[in-house]
């Protein structure tokens, strides 16, 4: 089970959107060599609102990540301050429990187009 993730909340700055969803695109490569990293999301939570989440199974692979290419990548674009809103707040998490399934073949590249994006509470529930 992995027991250890990352949550990183961020904001786009007004009209740059785009940019901020092609920039965590453009993160698959690089985390796909990360051996530790078991799982790993760009997530779109409102028409500004992003996030990361990714999960290890050990500190030793949050370790990692943090010190690795995608954590740098994504200090140096808020640093520009072009993209973002505000610096990103990385919280370090504990997982309780989990279901993995394991599949023969791992995705190695993003999604084309999101699935159904911003549904409303109700359409949710549904799901």
């Amino acid at each position: 089970m992995t027991k250890f993730a990352l949550y990183v909340p961020l904001e786009a700055k007004p009209g740059k959107e785009k940019e901020v969803a092609d920039f965590l695109r453009s993160a698959i490569p690089l985390v796909n060599a990360e051996v530790g990293t078991i799982s790993w999301f760009a997530i779109q939570e409102g028409p500004s609102s992003f996030a990361i989440f990714d999960t290890f199974d050990d500190e030793a692979g949050r370790d990692a990540h943090l010190n690795g290419k995608v954590a740098a990548a994504l200090m140096e674009k808020a640093k520009a301050g072009d993209l973002f809103a505000k610096m990103p707040e990385i919280h370090k998490l504990g997982i309780l429990a989990d279901k993995v399934q394991n599949k023969s073949s791992a995705r190695v590249r993003p999604a084309k187009t999101p699935a159904r994006a911003f549904q409303s509470s109700a359409e949710t529930a549904h799901l």
